[in-house]
């Protein structure tokens, strides 16, 4: 796997090493023992998908709070997405910062979102598929969010003539720091 620093501190675009010969590819996509050695967290428990029917899905922003913080490493494995992550981590030198990536099924690229970040996609095109792997159990109590388009942040989300997002995702008030 490469790892890519991005400009967002902590976070990395891991990319697999492709294999190939006549019958086509193999490339590892996870490797405990790879991530400990960049020094990112191994420790995964918990692995999701998530299946977008329609372009201009938008699923965030999400994040999870001590005690149960999580990290992240999220690909998308059919389609293509718009991914962003937000740095929340108050100190940190890009606290407040986003940085957004295409995921898609072609590059097969990941994103590794530390502890204390944001992230939220927009599907590209139909039918979208995103795989996620956790590095804790999903805890309600200490879920949370903020609305896609925080005046804080001023993310740049892709135009589109009709954007889908859940009631709970339109619910979510502007980032308050804590």
């Amino acid at each position: 796997m490469l790892f890519t620093k991005t400009s967002l501190s902590g976070a990395y675009l891991v990319d697999p090493e492709r294999h190939t010969d006549s019958r086509g590819y193999f490339a590892r996509t996870w490797c405990q023992d790879e991530f400990a050695q960049m020094g990112l967290n191994p420790h995964l428990v918990q692995c999701s998908t998530s299946f977008n029917l329609k372009a201009g899905t938008l699923r965030g922003m999400h994040y999870q709070v001590a005690p149960f913080a999580e990290t992240k490493l999220v690909r998308c494995t059919r389609g293509a997405i718009f991914d962003v992550i937000v740095d929340l981590r108050p100190g940190s030198p890009t606290y407040a910062n986003w940085l957004s990536v295409e995921l898609n099924q072609e590059n097969q690229r990941a994103i590794y979102i530390p502890e204390n970040f944001a992230h939220g996609f927009q599907t590209l095109v139909d039918n979208a598929e995103v795989f996620y792997q956790m590095s804790e159990f999903y805890h309600p109590e200490c879920s949370r969010g903020f609305c896609w388009d925080d005046p804080i942040f001023q993310i740049s989300w892709p135009e589109v003539d009709h954007r889908t997002v859940s009631e709970k995702d339109q619910s979510y008030a502007p980032y308050l720091e804590g």
